[in-house]
């Protein structure tokens, strides 16, 4: 599914962070992916790839899973497999786990990016995702069950 391209913002490098390479736009991360630089983790749980969307070609690797979002006990050697030399690029729902993933990647040794906004973007007023950022919002490839 896509949606009308003037939503996406500008490639940019990426914003400096505490533990781990830097914040980048969900748009940034599709382009180093689709150069062959980067590998793009979804980080979210299997539920929430299955329910909510998933886009084609990441590698599902959940930080923490559901019921109970306890830690994934196979992150580390998943996530260092995956990478493969190249950067990682972590998504997430809304962008704060994908934080916590990439600065356990980057204590792993990999240069790892969270993607800011996430997969669903932030809440609006109403408490609803999907209306303001992320992924969807902004055009990029996803699928759903």
């Amino acid at each position: 599914m896509t949606k009308d391209i003037s939503l996406k913002l500008p490639l940019l490098q990426a914003s400096p962070a505490a533990g781990y390479a830097g914040d980048i736009s969900p748009e940034q991360a599709w382009a180093w992916v689709q150069t062959g630089e980067a590998v793009l983790v979804d980080v979210r749980s299997d539920a929430e790839r299955e329910w909510v969307g998933f886009v084609p070609g990441a590698v599902a690797m959940a930080w923490k899973q559901w019921p109970g979002m306890e830690p994934n006990p196979q992150f580390d050697a998943g996530i260092v497999a995956a990478a493969g030399g190249k950067k990682a690029v972590l998504l997430c729902r809304s962008g704060v786990r994908s934080i916590a993933a990439a600065r356990r990647a980057t204590e792993l040794g990999l240069q790892a990016y969270n993607i800011f906004e996430g997969f669903e973007g932030d809440p609006d007023a109403q408490a609803h995702r999907g209306r303001i950022g992320g992924w969807r919002l902004r055009g990029l490839p996803w699928r759903q069950n």
